[in-house]
């Protein structure tokens, strides 16, 4: 008879069937409660003259005997762990609990001309997947450090013994029979011997052999083909950590493409912590598993993890029960969404306005940092005492400007073609002007903080009565106190009243139209007729004092 097709599950065995293991003890097999990739599970008993009860301790997996994954995970057991071995192991690392089932038996059997290899150990309870999915898909977080904590000593333990897992996941975490609060690592059918007698395998890529394990939470390595380490073991750990703290990864729309799921797993331990934190969900952080798979990534293939450095990470600092109890918050949901880093810039400065640090004003006793504050808090300028003309209607070559009854109008045309007619001679006097301003600067700090009577006439304005007196001012300055504050008069004057780049006295000779701009209409208009009108009569005066100088000079000299 042809022997059975590979990997397929074996046809059932009859109820009360007696298996006989290697070390000759004796089996009965009761009801299958559950099957594997390949295999049967069925309860069992010692006691083969009676039917195996539903309580029993124990199960009998089974598969065909050319099976593989049976095969591997039974040398696993019959090197790595046996039951004095293990209390061994505990009570070096004073550890109450060891999250691996015992192994009792195994052996070959065969039933109608079929062949079959099983293995006799602990009877578990429901696996974490089952839990998972009655409590929304996630787990509290506590029980998920916690869970950590104790597979990070079952990993230890199979490493120290030449095996890693390389499948760990919810499935395969099954909670104990008679104490629901002990976890299981079961399930080595892919538990491989990483170092042989002490020679650590050699990092080598496969392709052919990319992408073993389970999709999910496959580690790296394992998507390029690599053979599975213990760094390899503790990137699964830590992907399930994440899933089970979140309810979802951030690849799960792609689990059917293996080079997509791949690469998203790439990304997210090139971005650590950043990447891993902000997949938090409502009241669970994910920052102790951010730091989990951190200290992964600076692992080599070959190196040995410090477990309890890695346990110390995945520390709650909590002690009490398991809680299996369906967590507060949505399932999968991200209280941080990802975005790019730009758009993310962008739209805290729509929020927030300017960044603040182009606000930030350094502390300096400078007189001109003052000036410069005071300035920038001044009203703008109202458009109708702007030069030239307005903004809002250009006027062509060919339009003139109709003249208003209101002063503002005129005043507008007038300072343009003053400001056209002088252009060319008020370059010139910019370079005299600010030599004149520097000048006059040290000597004005210096004396700016000293009170002097001049202040009152400051106050009251260029254009006040006290200051257009000249008895008033000149008897002032002639006293003995004031000498020497004269040249410090002179220097305050031409400070103050700098306007653009133009100082008082050379605004005079272009007749003051910059000032206006702060003045006023009327307030310029008066001054500039009365010089006006002074220069015309002086001129008026001397032109009819030389005509009648002429006058008498042709009288003398003309002949009787």
């Amino acid at each position: 008879m042809a022997p059975p097709k590979k990997r397929a599950l074996p046809k059932p065995l009859p109820e009360g069937f007696v298996l006989t293991d290697t070390e000759k003890k004796k089996w009965r097999l009761g009801k299958i409660i559950g099957q594997g990739g390949f295999g049967l599970i069925y309860l069992a008993s010692h006691d083969v003259d009676r039917p195996v009860s539903a309580d029993t301790d124990f199960v009998i997996k089974v598969e065909y005997h050319e099976n593989g994954p049976l095969f591997s995970e039974l040398k696993f057991y019959q090197r790595a762990a046996k039951a004095e071995s293990m209390q061994k192991w505990k009570r070096s690392r004073k550890l109450d609990f060891l999250g691996i089932p015992t192994y009792w038996g195994s052996g070959l059997a065969e039933h109608n001309e079929l062949r079959y290899r099983f293995m006799a150990m602990d009877r578990l309870g429901s696996d974490l997947q089952k839990v998972c999915e009655s409590s929304g898909g996630r787990l509290k977080k506590t029980t998920v450090l916690w869970l950590g904590q104790g597979l990070v000593d079952v990993l230890e333990y199979i490493h120290e013994n030449e095996y890693v897992h390389a499948d760990i996941k919810a499935a395969n975490l099954m909670l104990g029979f008679r104490d629901p609060e002990q976890v299981f690592l079961a399930d080595y059918g892919l538990s491989y011997r990483y170092c042989p007698d002490g020679d650590h395998k050699e990092y080598k890529e496969n392709p052919k052999k990319g992408h073993n394990g389970t999709i999910e939470y496959t580690s790296i390595d394992a998507h390029k083909g690599v053979a599975p380490s213990r760094r390899g073991d503790l990137q699964i750990l830590g992907f399930c950590l994440l899933h089970w703290i979140c309810g979802s990864l951030p690849w799960d729309k792609v689990l059917n493409n293996p080079a997509q799921v791949q690469e998203a797993k790439a990304r997210l331990m090139d971005n650590l912590p950043g990447s891993v934190r902000q997949l938090s969900v409502s009241g669970a952080s994910t920052d102790e598993v951010a730091a989990f798979l951190s200290y992964v990534k600076t692992l080599d293939y070959q190196e040995k993890p410090n477990y309890q450095r890695v346990k110390q990470l995945l520390a709650t600092g909590t002690t009490g029960r398991l809680d299996f109890s369906m967590p507060k918050g949505p399932a999968g949901g991200s209280t941080t969404k990802i975005q790019d880093p730009a758009t993310r810039d962008k739209k805290t400065g729509r929020a927030r306005g300017p960044s603040k640090a182009k606000a930030v004003v350094t502390e300096v006793d400078d007189n001109d940092d003052e000036e410069q504050e005071e300035t920038m808090k001044l009203k703008p300028v109202p458009a109708r005492y702007k030069r030239g003309p307005p903004v809002s209607k250009p006027q062509t070559q060919n339009t003139k400007p109709k003249r208003s009854s209101g002063k503002t109008d005129d005043f507008t045309v007038t300072s343009e073609r003053r400001a056209g007619l002088h252009s060319q001679r008020r370059n010139h006097i910019l370079a005299n002007c600010d030599a004149e301003e520097r000048a006059h600067t040290d000597f004005w700090e210096k004396w700016d903080e000293r009170p002097w009577p001049y202040d009152e006439y400051a106050n009251r304005g260029r254009t006040g009565p006290n200051w257009d007196c000249p008895q008033i001012h000149q008897n002032h300055l002639s006293t003995p106190q004031a000498q020497p504050l004269l040249h410090y008069r002179a220097c305050y004057s031409h400070r103050q009243c700098c306007h653009g780049n133009l100082c008082c006295k050379h605004r005079q000779c272009f007749g003051d139209w910059e000032g206006s701009a702060h003045r006023g209409p009327q307030e310029e208009a008066g001054p500039i007729q009365r010089k006006g009108l002074f220069s015309w009569c002086l001129f008026l005066v001397v032109f009819l004092f030389l005509g009648a100088a002429l006058g008498v000079c042709q009288s003398a000299f003309k002949p009787f």
